[in-house]
């Protein structure tokens, strides 16, 4: 029989949980291939399997989170409260080929880490295509349901490798036990070659994915019709942007039979593939009752403003498990320590809470990314004092639902859109929820040094003055004690939701056809469920350049800055600064935040630069590890590394 691997099969004693994870339990008995194929329970362990080594999308330490310039940490870290390598490694310059961070090519054994090697990923996807066939016992219309789910499986492992990597060897199927030196002696396949493969292996799951999860209990987590039409089109978007899409910078990476690996001539036509990708993963969502979410108070004492429940849909859209919006989640990657992070010290009362590690910090640049309350960038609107953005100001009850009354904080935070106030905690805002669910007495943030939010010790601060609240479920509770818990309502992590996809929509409609009454439909979608006026009417009324949405480079820069806001903190950005190869252009700048050492308001609103970042044609992509290249002599590196 065709295997990579003569070794123990991982078997899961655990179901999928409306909130659990698959859990890796390895029997006290040895077990070969054909026993994990010889009744239904043990293939479905198997399928559990392939599900396992999903990408840890919550967890900073495997993920781009820290990457690139959305958060940033103290330095030098502390281990004993907390470090993380990404930061380190990448974020501030210093990936190796020696020993590569996030090295999902290879997988790290690191206690800390704990990254799978997503090539093993990919061959015991294939052990179970290979033996799903002959197992007794499972009624058909099942049998096609676990195939199907198992492709998607191998497709979405491919694309996160190409993602990373660019062009990879594609795992297809598994090579003989006996193949020669020479048959493993694999190279890389054309990055044209390898989104043709993956998008062949969705079509083959056809129409035998469930429209919806119908037991949640059991089931929630697992791939659905929608939820894999919406990662198609995902990846078609991937496909036909600027980085995998006629990149001429990559025009010496080849093989070494002299094979080019990156196509030199952007193709249009793969931008009509994405615009009907997203079209048929829109209806599918539609059909399956998908819409975005709007928070309905069910927690308060009192009346909620209207403001504070526009808010919270924003802020539950993500941490509000199995919501309208969600389209695909990850159950093997639940959202706990994250939200530890990004916590701020909220209650004077318990400033010694180590529960609350509240060292996630977003930079200035995110804070200055937000519209303003016209729904128009910051630089761009008319009435809004953009020069004065550094200066204090002091509050006023018309701040209240957003600002603690009668208090000195920056000009940046006054007349900003609601996705500001509902993803961003900072010195001089309210915090909503954590017990208090009145919305007319609510937690402060007062972040100065001395303050409770504010430094207090060696590691566990905010380096820039800023946290990302949207991450943070409201009903978390800050418990009594020095020392004491921080307890979590934990949910899955959201890898596709419906404003993305809306998103991805206008983006696509846009590439392929320039601005139109479709385009502006979605995008208006996800600006009217964070209370602002359509793109036509914002920019008509309120920005200097009240045309931009007319033309496609306009229309293209508005849809860049939406989704980079509507998806902040979500493990997004990182991905679509690449994608459109804007890396040089956005990352090559200064990390910065407020001066919060300082307990005087207008010392501790000057600007700090902590750190200057710089971003390389050679970071677009991850190094090959350098054993790897000595091991397998048809293997070429990335370029610059």
């Amino acid at each position: 029989m065709k295997l990579i691997r003569i070794f123990i099969i991982i078997f899961f004693t655990g179901t999928i949980g409306s909130c659990g994870k698959f859990l890796d339990v390895i029997p006290d008995n040895v077990a070969t291939i054909e026993n994990a194929f010889t009744s239904r329970t043990t293939a479905e362990k198997f399928l559990f399997t392939c599900y396992s080594y999903m990408p840890s999308h919550a967890n900073p330490k495997t993920s781009g989170f820290l990457a690139g310039d959305e958060f940033w940490l103290p330095y030098p870290q502390i281990p004993q409260f907390y470090s993380n390598m990404v930061f380190e490694n990448i974020a501030m310059g210093n990936q190796s080929v020696i020993n590569p961070t996030l090295n999902y090519w290879d997988g790290d054994a690191d206690p800390q880490v704990k990254i799978k090697s997503l090539f093993q990923a990919l061959r015991d996807c294939n052990i179970f295509l290979e033996n799903i066939p002959s197992v007794p016992g499972i009624q058909e219309v099942e049998r096609r349901r676990w195939v199907a789910e198992v492709k998607f499986l191998k497709a979405y492992y491919h694309y996160w490798l190409v993602r990373m990597y660019g062009p990879i060897p594609l795992i297809k199927t598994n090579m003989d036990v006996s193949a020669g030196v020479e048959a493993v002696q694999v190279k890389r396949s054309p990055v044209d070659s390898c989104f043709n493969y993956i998008i062949q292996l969705l079509d083959e799951t056809g129409e035998d994915l469930p429209a919806m999860i119908q037991n949640e209990n059991n089931e929630a987590g697992r791939i659905t019709r929608s939820g894999m039409l919406a990662i198609k089109a995902n990846i078609l978007v991937e496909a036909a942007s600027p980085l995998f899409n006629g990149n001429t910078d990559m025009a010496a990476l080849r093989n070494k039979d002299g094979e080019q690996l990156f196509n030199q001539t952007a193709d249009k036509e793969k931008w009509g593939k994405a615009v009907a990708a997203c079209k048929a993963a829109v209806e599918a969502c539609h059909a399956a009752g998908l819409k975005l979410y709007k928070y309905e108070p069910k927690v308060i004492t009192n009346e909620l403003s209207s403001r504070t429940i526009l808010q919270m849909g924003i802020r539950n859209s993500i941490t509000e498990k199995w919501n309208s919006e969600v389209i695909w989640a990850n159950t093997n990657s639940i959202a706990d320590e994250i939200q530890r992070l990004s916590q701020a010290r909220i209650d004077p009362s318990r400033p010694n809470n180590l529960g609350v590690r509240s060292l996630l910090a977003p930079t200035l640049k995110m804070a200055e990314l937000f519209y303003t309350k016209n729904g128009v960038p910051i630089e761009e609107d008319v009435n809004w004092d953009y020069a004065g953005r550094y200066n204090v100001k002091t509050t006023t009850a018309d701040d209240k639902f957003n600002l603690i009354e009668n208090y000195e904080t920056a000009g940046l935070h006054f007349d900003r859109e609601n996705r500001f106030y509902a993803d961003l905690a900072f010195d001089g805002g309210v915090w909503y929820g954590q017990g208090k669910f009145d919305d007319k007495n609510t937690w402060t943030v007062k972040a100065k040094t001395k303050q409770h939010a504010g430094k207090s010790g060696l590691s566990l601060y905010s380096v820039t003055g800023y946290w990302p609240k949207k991450l943070v479920h409201f009903q978390n509770v800050i418990e009594a004690g020095d020392g004491g818990p921080y307890t979590v309502v934990q949910y899955p992590w959201p890898v596709m939701r419906l404003a993305n996809l809306y998103l991805l929509y206008a983006e696509a409609l846009n590439e392929y056809n320039g601005p139109s009454g479709d385009a502006y439909h979605w995008i208006n979608e996800v600006r009217a469920r964070a209370g602002l006026q359509s793109v036509e009417a914002s920019w008509s009324t309120y920005s200097r350049l009240s045309t931009k949405y007319t033309t496609k480079e306009g229309f293209r820069s508005i849809i860049q800055q939406e989704r980079m806001i509507e998806l902040a903190f979500e493990g997004q950005r990182y991905w679509d600064v690449r994608r459109w190869k804007k890396g040089r252009e956005i990352f090559n700048t200064n990390i910065q935040g407020w001066d919060i050492q300082q307990d005087d308001a207008k010392l501790y609103y000057r600007v700090k630069t902590l750190f200057p970042k710089k971003f390389g044609s050679k970071e677009y992509f991850w190094p090959i590890k350098e054993y790897n290249l000595i091991v397998n002599k048809n293997l070429v590196q990335n370029l610059g590394w």
